[in-house]
């Protein structure tokens, strides 16, 4: 069967030049902390794709900390950030950020899915400091956070904050340096490079908390031997994210929302170019996902970090969906999308509808 993959919020294709840059990096021998020839050469693979991450966040290379993924580096953030400090965290956030600390206070979400500003700003007035996370783009719905709103706030309020970037890259274009926030988090698989590699980009004069100790890797900020091909096909992913790219899927997404004639979570928000979170009332998301698979057609309801679980969308919960927050499907296009994705997909789903309405 030739299918369709329509689930790149929780992983995206492999990109044909990360491939070939982990295959050209498994030849070297060395080890990047080694002084010799073999570590040397190691080491300008590193410090390459330690550049490359720094540009996509116009941040100092010298700032940006490998590590396994964006779950780690969420982690990493808040043992770093949080001591001393409240956290306060988006209730539509991932469960990286919501279960990386004992105790997190929600801040509610906008019906269309945006933080709630008025909330940040009562959450900040009074009490003591506090860390905020946010992440850029929900990774059901696709909305953006206004975050440099979210950062002038926290700036008024001698907040910190910290942001799950995980979804953005090659997708929504945002002025980093604007928004100038304390930590961000980014996984390479979610732009089209190899799962197990990820990073945090601190602020400068930031001290990080290691979560363990090693050899000194990382200028002593996450102990362990780097994972150099993997990082090298991260940088390489990375050069391919292209604009052109993500109007395209904006396209195919819109043709495919004109289509379904069902509710779309975030709708009237700015969402990501490659997603939609579809409704469908009456029938549970995971039959939805099932019977879409079974079509050849793979889809996903909520976070891909359940263990395969299909339950009620928290994140909808948080907008207000209520018992329809059970009924939703997230279709993600990847990179390299065909484009009849939206030919393809309308067919199954309008006769998953069609089976719904018998």
């Amino acid at each position: 069967m030739n299918r369709l993959y329509l689930d790149a919020n929780a992983s995206e294709p492999l990109r044909p030049a990360a491939r070939a840059a982990m295959l050209a990096a498994m030849d070297h021998a060395g080890n990047p902390s080694s002084v010799h020839a073999e570590g040397r050469a190691a080491r300008q693979i590193l410090e390459r794709g330690r550049a490359a991450v720094a540009r996509l966040f116009q941040a100092r290379a010298q700032d940006v900390v490998f590590t396994s993924g964006a779950t780690e580096a969420n982690a990493l953030a808040l043992r770093t950030l949080s001591p001393g400090r409240r956290v306060l965290a988006g209730a539509t956030e991932h469960p990286a950020v919501l279960q990386a600390v004992p105790a997190i206070e929600l801040l509610p979400v906008q019906p269309d899915g945006p933080f709630d500003p008025a909330a940040l700003e009562a959450a900040l007035r009074n009490g003591p400091p506090a860390l905020v996370c946010l992440m850029a783009a929900n990774n059901e719905t696709g909305v953006l956070h206004p975050l440099s709103q979210a950062a002038e706030i926290c700036r008024r309020h001698g907040a910190l904050l910290h942001v799950d970037a995980v979804q953005v890259p090659g997708r929504a274009v945002l002025d980093w340096a604007a928004i100038a926030p304390d930590s961000i988090a980014v996984s390479a698989h979610k732009l089209g490079g190899p799962k197990g590699v990820g990073a945090l980009v601190v602020r400068a004069g930031l001290d990080v908390v290691p979560l363990w100790r090693g050899g000194g890797q990382e200028r002593g900020r996450r102990g362990g031997t780097e994972a150099l091909p993997a990082i090298a096909g991260f940088a390489a992913a990375i050069e391919e994210l292209r604009p052109a790219g993500a109007e395209r899927l904006q396209g195919l997404r819109e043709a495919i929302e004109r289509g379904a004639g069902t509710p779309v979570a975030g709708a009237s928000a700015p969402r990501l170019p490659n997603t939609s979170c579809l409704i469908l009332p009456g029938l549970p998301a995971e039959t939805q996902v099932i019977a879409l698979d079974l079509a050849g057609i793979a889809v996903s309801a909520g976070a891909a970090c359940s263990s395969g679980k299909v339950a009620a969308s928290t994140t909808l919960r948080a907008m207000g969906f209520g018992e329809h927050a059970g009924c939703a499907i997230r279709m993600s296009l990847p990179w390299n999308a065909p484009d009849d994705a939206p030919e393809r997909f309308l067919s199954a789903y309008h006769a998953l509808r069609a089976r719904r309405d018998r």
